[in-house]
């Protein structure tokens, strides 16, 4: 049961949440509920069918082998995938909580039990697998709750790790060290698997799994073959990872964020050298555009989780293709080697879409307002965000290509010029909805944390949408090229495509300028708008 004080925690997040959606655009709450159905409903769909066949007494013991690795792979995702989309799920604000009267090991349940918000896919997966194991008449009555213990170390896992990568990524100067390794560990299976000893890595999946894992224990267990073994291996890891979690918390309790910011800035000379480049707008660019370019720069470059990203963007596409593109058994000339600058860059636009173009305003928060109320146009504060947009992005592609040439791949100077403008083609017609986007569905997200609380289901569903669409003219740039063989088939296709895109830009940001006076109120206060005491 839970306590009082619990309970008033629970009580002032719904009444937080609430209050959001009478004032909520029902058209976007209708077109979020869809899309989450879908990709709910996607999954229910896996649960019904992992059900049914573990339900049948003939196919489990041909499922037997590949139950410890569907194990692995859901701890898998449950660990890493949001840490690698920078999505920590629904998580306590402890700085508005501290003040209050309530017990530690509360808080800490409430957040290991929001740790649920960070896989909700897996965990329907094994709710499906109980479900399945229950109905199969041979298996023993207790082996579908051996998946409890599961589910309680990735809680708790999941719950460890995130305070301890959020103490790492406050600290500047750690940050990108912690990131790069997680880049590292992201791409290791992959180049190991397309890149290392083929003998080594066979012995590895084909043979006997190792029993002291979780996954392993818990598929012995849960096909009905008990052992002591497997019972102190579950018990010992959730043993162990219940302390691992409890420390981090504590260690986060007592974390200053603000302290640790501080410590890590960088000495006036080192701000220094970055004067000129910050100057550099109001050098090439007449005021006020020249200033909100400059602002955008100066901000965003001292902004933790446009950081993140932005790193993200130059290390972890060109780790993640390059196994592909250039491994053991790749041609050198094949698809993904010619193509690969560009790929790699189109990825990064990918990464870099929720902090630039599809809630450009998020950083802002309240302090909007000084956009709509100031005598500057507002078409001219968007223009300004496009431009410093386009400004990181073209240094995005030029770390990229740089770190192509420090690995001596396969690199000429029309594969740049192509990574270059078909970026900037589908980053037009990007910009084009991300304007109306970040007007239509603005919310705040706090710039000094490097992951986000929560990915927004619509902001989801719109890469799922837009993005394609985006690539459209990118497309019919590559089938002329084919068709034609030739390669001013191919660039005059995407002069085409970035003709349309202009036309499509410059009538998206008028609509996006009248829906700056048409929705002004409810701009300012959903960018105004803070999170209840757990933030999503």
């Amino acid at each position: 049961m839970l306590n009082s004080r619990t309970r008033v925690i629970l009580w002032a997040q719904w009444r937080s949440t609430r209050n959001r959606f009478p004032r909520a655009n029902q058209v976007g709450v209708a077109f979020t509920g869809i899309m989450g159905l879908i990709w709910y409903g996607l999954f229910g769909y896996l649960s019904v069918i992992a059900a049914y066949l573990l339900s049948s007494p003939s196919e489990l013991p041909s499922l037997g082998g590949a139950i410890p690795g569907a194990l692995l792979l859901c701890f898998l995702y449950w660990q890493f995938i949001p840490v690698l989309t920078a999505s920590m799920g629904s998580s306590l604000d402890i700085r508005k909580l501290l003040v209050y009267p309530v017990p530690r090991g509360s808080l800490f349940w409430i957040e290991v039990a929001l740790r649920v918000s960070t896989s909700i896919e897996m965990l329907m997966l094994l709710i499906g697998a109980g479900v399945g194991l229950a109905l199969n008449p041979s298996v023993p009555i207790w082996a579908p709750a051996v998946l409890i213990p599961f589910v309680a170390i990735n809680l708790l896992l999941s719950a460890g790790v995130r305070d301890l990568l959020i103490r790492l990524l406050a600290r500047k100067r750690i940050r990108e060290i912690v990131v790069f390794l997680l880049v590292l560990c992201a791409a290791l299976p992959q180049a190991l698997l397309l890149n290392g000893p083929r003998g080594r890595l066979r012995q590895i999946f084909s043979g006997e799994p190792a029993p002291y894992w979780p996954w392993n224990a818990t598929a012995e267990l849960a096909t009905g073959k008990f052992s002591w073994f497997s019972v102190v291996t579950l018990l010992l890891w959730v043993a162990v990872v219940y302390f691992f979690s409890r420390w981090q918390f504590e260690r986060g309790l007592n974390f200053d964020r603000s302290e640790a910011s501080a410590a890590g800035r960088s000495s006036s000379r080192g701000a220094g050298l970055l004067e000129w480049w910050y100057r550099l707008p109001s050098v090439i660019l007449r005021d006020p555009l020249g200033a909100l370019v400059e602002k955008e720069l100066r901000f965003l470059t001292r902004t933790p989780r446009f950081r993140l990203v932005f790193t993200m963007g130059f290390s972890f596409g060109l780790l993640i293709w390059l196994p592909m593109a250039f491994g053991r058994n790749a041609s050198r000339h094949s698809l993904l080697a010619d193509n690969y600058l560009t790929l790699v860059s189109v990825y990064a636009l990918l990464i870099l879409s929720d902090a630039l173009f599809w809630n450009c305003f998020g950083f802002d928060r309240g302090a909007v307002q000084l956009y709509l109320l100031s005598p500057v146009k507002f078409g001219v504060v968007l223009v300004g965000k496009n431009v410093a947009a386009a400004f990181f992005v073209a240094l995005e592609i030029s770390a990229i290509a740089l770190v192509c040439a420090l690995l001596r791949l396969p690199l000429t100077g029309i594969q740049v010029l192509e990574a270059i403008v078909v970026s900037f083609v589908v980053m037009l017609f990007i910009l084009s909805i991300g304007n109306l986007s970040s007007l239509y569905n603005p919310r705040s997200v706090d710039p000094s944390k490097s992951f986000r609380t929560a990915a927004s289901a619509r902001t989801q569903a719109m890469l799922m949408l837009a993005f394609p669409l985006a690539l459209i003219p990118v497309a019919l740039a590559y089938l002329a090229r084919y068709a034609f063989d030739s390669e001013w088939a191919f660039f005059g296709a995407l002069l085409g495509g970035g003709v349309l895109g202009g036309i499509v830009y410059s009538y998206s940001l008028g609509s996006a300028v009248r829906a700056s006076e048409q929705r002004r109120e409810e701009i300012i206060t959903a960018l105004s708008r803070g999170d209840g005491p757990i933030a999503s």
